[in-house]
């Protein structure tokens, strides 16, 4: 530590001033100084061992940034995640760590340019290969390659995203329009900001006013 420094420096200096001192007083002055010392350089507490998680976090640098700018693409084989980051090739490959299972993925990209970067997929749409998965590091891009259990085709990426579009396709798919419609602009008054709900609110207070004069027969 700093202060078990600056005590060893007190006393070299000592015995420096040691080596010159003519006088008595003066030498047992400066060899009291020097058992001093040296009692509280013994007593200096060990340097504590350098934690793992602690060196951990000393790796991840700064703070950590969920990722959201990816794609995918597939191939009979493999699923490919495209993610874009840039600078990740100019890391080292144990800054770069994926961890596969059977049915998800995470992605730990350890202290680019000040940060971190992670991402995590859970219930992939149909199993993986943990052995044949794995990932590369190209420019601005880290990719990857999650290994096709079964060589069919994928719809989309996970279990949420498949219900999600099927409940969207179950609300749409209506023989009666107007009901489509409405189903469709519910879900644009509940997804919309305060400007997109002004815009439905005012459409919808027109057409009632238009339908209670007669112009539109359709119920909307």
């Amino acid at each position: 530590t700093a202060v078990a420094q600056d005590l060893q420096k007190d006393l070299e200096e000592v015995k420096e001033l040691l080596t010159k001192a003519t006088r008595k007083r003066l030498h047992d002055v400066l060899m009291t100084e020097k058992h001093k010392l040296e009692l509280e350089i013994k007593n200096q507490p060990p340097p504590k061992p350098k934690d793992v998680a602690e060196e951990d976090k000393s790796l991840l640098g700064g703070y950590t940034v969920k990722i959201n700018n990816y794609g995918w693409d597939q191939s009979d084989k493999f699923i490919k995640i495209y993610i874009s980051l840039n600078g990740v090739q100019k890391l080292t490959a144990e800054n770069v760590q994926v961890n596969f299972t059977e049915r998800s993925f995470d992605v730990l990209v350890k202290n680019l340019n000040g940060k971190n970067y992670t991402m995590t997929f859970n219930n992939l749409l149909k199993p993986i290969s943990v052995e044949g998965s794995s990932r590369k590091i190209k420019t601005d891009t880290v990719l990857v390659m999650c290994r096709k259990k079964r060589e069919e085709k994928w719809e989309c990426l996970t279990q949420v995203e498949k219900e999600s579009k099927e409940k969207e396709k179950a609300a749409y798919d209506t023989s009666d329009p107007s009901e489509g419609l409405m189903n469709l602009l519910k879900k644009m008054y509940a997804e919309g900001d305060d400007e997109m709900k002004r815009t439905i609110n005012k459409a919808w207070v027109e057409s009632r006013e238009k339908q209670s004069k007669g112009d539109i027969p359709m119920d909307i």
